[in-house]
């Protein structure tokens, strides 16, 4: 596999991830609204954001007005960011070498 071909997958993978964590905050914002609706847990938010989703909750966090009064979504979110961000670097070293 050629390194741009690498880098393609690993930023198309970030993005289809981050397009997802968005548009299940979106989900969720607009079940909120309607009263017994089934929502998405915080816990399944949380976990899309710690599977590289964390900037499209944010994003949605802050576009949507949602979950920003939460304490550990508000400093949560942001830490997950500098982890995905990371461990995506990581990644990216190892396959590096690798191939």
């Amino acid at each position: 596999m050629m390194e741009t071909e690498r880098k393609l997958w690993i930023i198309g993978f970030f993005v289809v991830m981050n397009v997802l964590a968005f548009l299940l905050m979106s989900w969720d914002k607009s079940r909120s609204r309607k009263r017994g609706a089934e929502r998405i847990s915080e816990g399944m938010l949380f976990f899309m954001a710690t599977v590289f989703g964390s900037v499209g909750v944010y994003f949605g966090m802050f576009f949507l007005r949602h979950k920003t009064r939460k304490w550990y979504f508000i400093i949560g979110i942001p830490l997950l960011i500098v982890q995905n961000s990371a461990l995506l670097y990581v990644v990216y070293l190892l396959l590096s070498d690798v191939m």
